[in-house]
């Protein structure tokens, strides 16, 4: 006599049938992976690459400094007469290993001194494309290589904050051409700097304008809609998008507030609280650049921008003879693997 079969609602819950129609009669231990990826991780550390842009005094470096909560920004303590007046834009990096709770990142912080200072600014963004596409062909030379390192070194820019002068008006011409060009070859997140010198109702009249200025000139702004594949990430980038451009205000000097020690900005009407949701919107940068989004802006990085150039190149490196890259020596110069 053959046993009957167990009714559907009685399966043991170690039964479980998968989307392909194969059943697990017991523990295997597949969510292990989740542990050897994150102590692998912890391991090695990884790699995140940032860059400020925008005019000098909008708090550029203490802006970085707050997010990360450390002095990651460096800046000359005594600056000569020619360094207080760049005749260009001239690009500075410091790199930082910053532990968290065992977790290890190598920062890497890009400032633009000179961008957007002059009087005449025309292709005031030419060095900063110059040198993101220099990070991608400095990552491709090293992936075409026949012996390659297994962990090639990510110089990439992951991520570019745009500074907008508080005027609360709307966006200048260079602000429209600067988003305009690099949004094409990297994840660019715009802020509104210094919001606190802005009334709310002035701030929210920004913004609103701002959103209108990006959406008339076809602006892609990071995170970029025609990347969102999952309904859930769409939801949840949805509302980013309604925010951006973050109206931000940074300090990095602690004040006591209700007998907590909190980080702000002392003034004659009171103290700034950088981190509470009801005086600015650094929270939310934070959460995008960091605790949601840090890995998504790596993953388009890699994806897109990088893919985009990689394919670009490849293609002139078909051709008999290449012309140089914004600057980058081509093959004919005789200075190209490609």
């Amino acid at each position: 006599m053959e046993p009957s079969a167990m009714p559907e609602e009685e399966m043991p819950p170690s039964v479980a049938p998968s989307p392909a129609g194969c059943q697990l009669f017991g523990y295997v231990g597949i969510e292990a992976v989740l542990d050897q990826m994150k102590i692998k991780t912890m391991k090695t550390g990884f790699e995140f690459n940032i860059m400020v842009v925008g005019q000098s005094g909008l708090g550029k470096s203490t802006m970085v400094n707050t997010l990360f909560k450390s002095k990651v920004s460096r800046k000359a303590s005594q600056p000569s007469q020619e360094e207080r007046i760049p005749k260009t834009v001239q690009l500075q990096s410091v790199t930082h290993v910053i532990e968290e709770k065992g977790v290890k990142m190598k920062l890497t912080v890009t400032d633009t001194p000179g961008f957007g200072d002059q009087i005449n600014n025309e292709n005031c963004w030419d060095p900063i494309i110059k040198y993101i596409n220099e990070q991608y062909e400095r990552y491709l030379r090293e992936e075409i290589l026949i012996t390659r390192k297994r962990k090639i070194p990510d110089t990439r820019v992951h991520g570019c904050v745009y500074f907008i002068p508080p005027t609360g008006h709307w966006l200048r011409p260079l602000d429209l051409e600067f988003m305009r060009r690099l949004s094409k070859i990297v994840n660019v997140v715009p802020v509104i700097a210094k919001a606190d010198t802005l009334t709310l109702e002035e701030r929210a009249e920004f913004k609103q304008q701002i959103q209108a200025d990006l959406k008339t000139h076809a602006i892609s702004v990071y995170p970029q809609e025609d990347f969102d594949q999952d309904p859930d990430d769409r939801v949840l980038n949805d509302r980013i998008r309604e925010k951006i451009p973050f109206a931000v205000v940074g300090a990095d000097q602690e004040h006591q507030v209700n007998g907590k020690r909190v980080l702000g900005r002392k003034t004659k009407w009171g103290i700034i609280e950088v981190e509470n949701p009801a005086h600015c919107e650094f929270p939310l940068l934070r959460d995008l650049l960091i605790r949601s989004h840090l890995q998504d802006l790596k993953d388009i990085t890699h994806n897109v921008h990088y893919e985009s150039y990689r394919v670009r190149r490849l293609n002139e490196s078909n051709r008999p003879a290449l012309s140089p890259l914004n600057g980058l020596p081509g093959k004919a110069e005789g200075s190209s693997d490609l």
